[in-house]
């Protein structure tokens, strides 16, 4: 098939007027005597020459401006929640697409958070007791600890909860980290390290209690006594907030 001919100057402007009444590419091109393509090339090449071919923003700068804050203090809420909330608090009628469209604009990204445990009062009080303690230490007295923790890998989904709204550099941020407390389906690998390097590691099934990392507990040296050549010397023993 050759090459179309170019529409006259009159057809697009009735392309455009009857597109303007609301009727379809095919119902233009049937009334017009022309193929739904060249009806939808005029289309484009009229929007081409547009600064705007979507029309007026819903959104000013005041509102964008609006839905920064908000998105700054909900975090860890749902694109429709978010838009609920800037609806609200602006009287706009926007929708969750314009809303996503502008968080992206806004440098907003919804991320799984990163994950941090949680330590209580009395594990803060106890690392702190304990740094004040050893704080003295020469390097030769912190080559013969052994210091050990465990950490819980998920081994089944939906565990991961809510995503987060957050930009460039964000990551560790205390209002973008998601705080892990217990328990879905997961496996425990406890491991340990000195100043000459990595020991074993080794899994267990059952939730590592702190009472398993008593120095007499049957658990702590099926784990420990593979790293024993981490320290040429007597060792102590350290784990998460023990110490022995």
């Amino acid at each position: 098939m050759g090459k179309q001919r170019d529409l006259s100057t009159g057809i697009v402007a009735q392309i455009q007027a009857l597109r303007q009444q609301g009727l379809t590419q095919t119902k233009i091109a049937e009334q017009l005597g022309i193929s739904q393509s060249s009806v939808c090339k005029a289309l484009k090449k009229n929007c081409s020459k547009r600064t705007n071919c979507s029309g007026v923003r819903k959104t000013s700068a005041r509102d964008n401006k609006q839905l920064r804050k908000i998105a700054v203090s909900n975090r860890f809420k749902s694109t429709s929640e978010l838009t609920d909330l800037w609806n609200r608090q602006t009287g706009a009628d926007v929708s969750r697409s314009t809303t996503y469209r502008r968080l992206r604009e806004l440098c907003f990204k919804s991320r799984i958070p990163a994950v941090k445990p949680m330590p209580n009062k009395k594990q803060m009080e106890k690392r702190l007791k304990w740094a004040k303690e050893h704080g003295e230490w020469t390097a030769e007295d912190r080559q013969k600890v052994v210091f050990s923790d465990e950490s819980r890998f998920c081994i089944s989904f939906g565990d991961q909860g809510p995503r987060v709204w957050r930009r460039g550099g964000e990551t560790y941020n205390h209002e973008c980290v998601k705080r892990s407390v217990k328990f879905p389906q997961s496996v425990m690998v406890w491991g340990c390290m000195s100043a000459r390097g990595v020991g074993n590691f080794g899994t267990h099934s059952a939730r590592l209690v702190s009472s398993m990392f008593n120095i007499n507990h049957d658990a702590l040296w099926e784990f420990l006594v593979p790293s024993k050549s981490l320290s040429n010397s007597p060792l102590r023993f350290g784990h998460s907030n023990k110490n022995g």
